[in-house]
């Protein structure tokens, strides 16, 4: 059996990586990279850093042309600015109704779709990917909740021929809970890059920044990427 891993080179993706790894072994895992347009290359980056060190195959997908329209804060041509705030202030801006700002629209809806074709050819029977409760919550990133992870699932195993399915590993979890399972995996935290900016060091400023940090605060360590 094989998986493919949408691996960003983030927290979440690379613990997902972790756990395909040791399920499946190195040679029955293929990472997936994705460009959708962002501000910067750290996020590519750090998934080649990390697919190396558990010695997978690696592919890139650029999808960036399909997010030109869209002007969430993450994007190259977007004219708003990251929030520097956690996401528990941002929620309570969006009163829990609608997205941050940072939510690219559909992300993930699109590349697990994109990511379904390629598994097919490769043969590959799963495809996990990193989504937690956190980014959930408040219907911050709409596109991480369980709900839309049984619809995906649903969609892609019926589109494939009952070929293919989705595993969300972390889907019922919080962020401090899936570093405490990298933790006990050895996952190579020090060579993932979560900050949405694109600059020498996390700013330390943004929502995913705080988030990650509070999550390695919670298991009693300091981030080992910094």
């Amino acid at each position: 059996m094989k998986a493919l891993v949408l691996s960003s080179g983030g927290v979440d993706s690379t613990t997902a990586l972790g756990l395909a790894v040791k399920k499946y072994g190195k040679e029955n895992v293929i990472a997936l990279s994705v460009s959708y347009g962002q501000k910067h290359t750290k996020e590519i980056e750090a998934a080649k850093k990390v697919a190396a060190f558990y010695g997978v195959e690696q592919l890139f997908m650029d999808l960036s042309k399909i997010f030109q329209y869209s002007n969430c804060s993450l994007l190259q041509q977007s004219t708003e600015e990251i929030p520097e705030e956690s996401y528990e202030k941002q929620i309570k801006e969006t009163k829990g109704d609608k997205p941050v700002s940072t939510y690219v629209p559909f992300r993930n809806g699109l590349f697990l779709s994109a990511a379904a074709s390629i598994a097919l050819s490769k043969d590959c029977s799963v495809i996990y990917y990193g989504a937690h409760a956190d980014d959930a919550a408040g219907f911050a990133y709409p596109d991480c909740s369980p709900a839309f992870n049984k619809a995906m699932n649903e969609a892609i195993y019926e589109g494939s021929g009952h070929q293919l399915r989705i595993e969300a590993p972390f889907v019922n979890v919080n962020k401090a809970e899936v570093v405490k399972i990298g933790l006990e995996l050895g996952v190579p935290y020090e060579l993932t890059w979560s900050c949405y900016e694109g600059n020498a060091n996390p700013c330390g400023k943004c929502g995913t920044c705080i988030d990650r940090a509070a999550a390695f605060k919670a298991n009693g360590i300091s981030d080992p990427a910094i």
